[in-house]
């Protein structure tokens, strides 16, 4: 039987989403439950892969102050191929497949406008890969985990 989510699981989700490490018995108070309720249902979330709780990166902290979105077609039946060596790729952070004339797309942060230029001519070498079209990350305005 799938989990089915209620308010209560989305107020612990919304307030996870804030702060990965507000103590239970905190959000126990803010919920008016106890906090063995907040408990096991963490421990459901988790269980059904339905929130993971992890630390992000602030990739400018790291001196990654460059990014890039890169749209990639590839050749016909290389799609797969192309998206396992993508994976092997340090510099990317996120890859999903797309609809319309690009059907990767990927992110990539970096320290400098060079190593753009670098992961482009490294993403060049890949075979299968037969069009880049690369959109240089200017400035970011939001980039939240707050789903719910």
């Amino acid at each position: 039987m799938e989990y089915q989510i209620d308010e209560l699981d989305r107020g612990i989700i919304r307030l996870l989403s804030k702060d990965g490490r507000i103590p239970f018995s905190e959000i126990a108070n803010k919920l008016n439950v106890t906090e063995k309720t907040v408990r096991l249902r963490y421990k459901n979330l988790v269980q059904n892969d339905i929130i993971e709780v992890v630390g992000v990166v602030n990739p400018i902290a790291l001196g990654l102050k460059a990014g890039a979105i890169i749209q990639i077609k590839t050749a016909q039946g290389r799609c797969e191929q192309v998206m396992e060596e993508l994976k092997t790729m340090k510099e990317v952070r996120f890859i999903t497949m797309t609809s319309g004339p690009y059907p990767l797309l990927i992110q990539i942060n970096v320290q400098s406008q060079e190593d753009i230029r670098e992961s482009i001519l490294q993403l060049d070498k890949i075979e299968g890969i037969v069009e880049i079209n690369t959109i240089i990350q200017l400035e970011n305005y939001k980039n939240t985990f707050e789903y719910i």
